[in-house]
C-alpha cells in the first residue's frame, strides 16, 4: 500500500514543484539574477542546493543530460551568478507563479494542513545516498505558507529522484539508457524532442539504442523486450519502494488533506512535467 500511495503521492508534488522551470516568471527571475539562456537558469538554479559544484557533478546528480549539455552552463553560471542568487531567483519564480494561479481559484487554498505537513515529513525522510536531498533539505525553510508548500513538494521530489537515480543505476541503466528505455515503453513518438532536450545527438542515441539491443533489452523495431519490461518494472519499483519509507507511519487523513491541497493547485497550474519525459521521477 505504501508503494502505491507513493507513487500516487508523485503525481500530485511534482507539478508544484516543477512551476520554478515552466513558469512564465522563470526566465524574467533567472536573468535577473544574472543566469544567461533557460538552461544556465535550469541547471544553477537546481542544482545551487549543493553550491557552486562542477558540471562534472550536475551531470552525475543530474543522471540524464549529455555531459557538454550541462557544460555550456556550468560552471559559467557561478561567473555571471552565484548559489544564492539562483535560489532566490527560483523561490520567487515560485512564490509569484502560485499566488498567480492559485488566485484563480473560487476559494483560497487550505494552508495549515500542508504547513503541518511539511514538518512531519522532514521529521521521516533520510537522506543517506540522497545529494540533491540531503542538499535541499539543508536550505532555510520559507516563511510564506505557499512557499512552505513548495519546499516541501520540493523536498519530496528531490527525495524521490535521488532514489530513481540509485534504481537505474541498480539496475544497469545509465542517464541515456534511461531514457530509451522510459520513451519504450510507449513514448517513442517523442523521440527527437527528449534527444534534443536532454542535449544527446542522434549518433549518441544510436549508440545507445544498440547497445540496449545488445543486452536483449530491445528488439530490432526498438521496442522493450519481455527482459526489457521487467528491468522498467524493476526500477520503477524500487524507485517506489525507495520513496515509500516516508508515508509508512503519516497519518492517513494528513496524507488526504495534502493530496487535495496538491491536486487542486496541479489542476490549475496545468504545467509541463518537471522533467520533461515520461520517466517516473525525471
Amino acid at each position: 500500500m505504501t508503494t502505491n500511495l507513493a507513487r500516487r503521492a508523485w503525481t500530485l508534488y511534482e507539478p508544484i514543484h516543477a512551476i520554478v522551470y515552466f513558469a512564465p516568471e522563470a526566465g524574467e527571475q533567472y536573468k535577473a539574477a544574472g543566469l544567461r539562456g533557460g538552461w544556465m537558469g535550469y541547471f544553477a538554479s537546481r542544482s545551487a542546493p549543493m553550491g557552486a559544484v562542477s558540471a562534472g557533478l550536475v551531470t552525475a546528480v543530474f543522471h540524464n543530460f549529455q555531459p557538454a549539455a550541462v557544460a555550456r552552463a556550468i560552471p559559467d553560471a557561478w561567473q555571471f551568478s552565484t548559489p544564492e542568487r539562483a535560489l532566490t531567483a527560483r523561490t520567487a519564480v515560485a512564490d509569484s507563479a502560485m499566488r498567480r494561479l492559485w488566485a484563480t481559484r473560487p476559494a483560497p487554498p487550505r494552508w495549515p494542513a500542508p504547513r503541518s505537513l511539511r514538518m512531519d515529513l522532514a521529521r521521516r525522510l533520510r537522506g543517506e545516498g540522497r545529494p540533491l536531498y540531503t542538499a535541499t533539505a539543508a536550505l532555510e525553510e520559507p516563511e510564506a505558507p505557499n512557499l512552505k508548500l513548495w519546499h516541501a513538494c520540493t523536498l519530496l521530489r528531490e527525495h524521490r529522484f535521488d532514489g530513481h537515480v540509485a534504481a537505474l543505476t541498480v539496475h544497469g541503466l545509465d542517464g541515456l539508457e534511461s531514457l530509451i528505455t522510459a520513451l519504450a515503453v510507449g513514448f517513442r513518438d517523442r523521440r527527437a524532442t527528449i534527444r534534443r532536450f536532454r542535449g544527446w545527438t542522434e549518433e549518441e542515441w544510436d549508440e545507445g539504442v544498440e547497445r540496449l539491443r545488445d543486452r536483449g533489452i530491445l528488439d530490432a523495431a526498438g521496442a522493450l523486450t519481455a527482459q526489457g519490461r521487467s528491468l522498467r518494472t524493476a526500477v520503477e519499483e524500487m524507485t517506489d519502494t525507495l520513496a515509500a519509507g516516508v508515508w509508512e507511519s503519516m497519518d492517513p487523513g494528513n496524507v488526504s488533506t495534502c493530496s487535495s491541497n496538491c491536486a487542486g493547485l496541479r489542476r490549475s497550474s496545468s504545467t509541463p512535467r518537471a522533467s520533461g519525459t515520461p520517466t517516473r521521477s525525471g
